[in-house]
């Protein structure tokens, strides 16, 4: 059994299993506090979102910022969405 990760970790076996798994860390947090919360569905397919690639870049540069990305100035089209797609 996983130990405690905090109180910020609702569900402390699936991340443990994730962070095996080769997750970043919070990667992992994002997934189990998902799983965790009966009003979400992680595991199921077929976001509403739009594809990056039919996003204009200032919607991707605005995307960026909200999510605090570093260097997000300097990114092209490209970049912004392949850091977009890591985060």
């Amino acid at each position: 059994m996983a130990g405690s990760h905090g109180s910020s970790i609702k569900d402390d076996d699936t991340y443990e299993a994730l962070r095996e798994d080769g997750y970043s860390k919070e990667a992992a947090a994002r997934i189990a506090n998902a799983q965790a919360n009966s009003a979400q569905n992680p595991s199921e397919k077929g976001g509403k979102a739009t594809p990056y690639e039919d996003w204009t870049k200032d919607d991707l540069f605005e995307r960026a910022q909200e999510l605090d990305i570093d260097g997000r100035s300097d990114m092209n089209k490209a970049a912004l969405i392949s850091v977009l797609r890591d985060r």
